[in-house]
């Protein structure tokens, strides 16, 4: 009773603490991402031993060392993607059941984590990390793996959902918030079109008409 009460108390401070935070892209480790596709490979460097790596990106390598398949979804990847948002966690797509979901609370109580809900971690750092089993809106984890972004980030390429895939998941969803994001996914898809549209045109030679 006394352990079950003293969890409790800690759960509400963390959440305590969340909600002071500053929604800014703490989740994503504060750094700039590079969002050109890139091909997956494993980082060379042990990322779990590494100093001044950020707890996310613990958990991320512990995830892949697990053998366990994941793209980060939801606003994060939309941010590593460019568009112009915050967001205070991270969504993180697993190829795992929910009853397999275990093997994810222990990778989380290993780095110092606790469990506030079956699919909700809050990290030693207080990051909060939703572990999605599914997307809905959109086909499944094989089809979307295919089709993901390979994202430079804190040291490692992981798969990120695309912007069309986010986009196609919100308009299905249009939960209020989801459909305060869809104007910034379209306005940013809209842009990089543009851009990559005028990357394409080849550059006139000079004296020629």
């Amino acid at each position: 009773m006394n352990n079950r009460y003293a969890e409790k108390n800690e759960q509400k401070k963390i959440r305590s603490r969340v909600a002071k935070t500053p929604k800014v892209s703490k989740a994503l480790g504060g750094r700039k991402s590079d969002v050109r596709d890139e091909p997956e490979r494993e980082s060379r460097r042990a990322l779990g031993e590494a100093r001044g790596v950020s707890q996310i990106a613990r958990l991320v390598h512990a995830i892949r060392a697990k053998g366990i398949r994941f793209q980060i979804a939801g606003m994060s990847a939309a941010i590593l993607q460019g568009v112009p948002a915050t967001t205070i966690d991270t969504d993180i797509w697993v190829e795992l059941p929910s009853r397999e979901f275990v093997r994810l609370t222990a990778i989380v109580m290993d780095l110092g984590g606790i469990m506030l809900a079956p699919t909700v971690a809050a990290l030693e750092d207080d990051t909060l990390v939703n572990f999605l089993p599914r997307v809905d809106g959109i086909g499944g984890f094989d089809e979307e793996i295919k089709k993901a972004k390979r994202i430079r980030w804190q040291g490692m390429i992981v798969p990120v959902l695309p912007l069309e895939s986010l986009l196609k998941s919100k308009q299905a969803i249009r939960r209020p918030k989801d459909l305060a994001h869809i104007p910034l996914l379209q306005q940013t898809l809209r842009i990089q079109k543009k851009r990559s549209a005028v990357a394409k045109v080849p550059a006139k030679t000079p004296g020629k008409k």
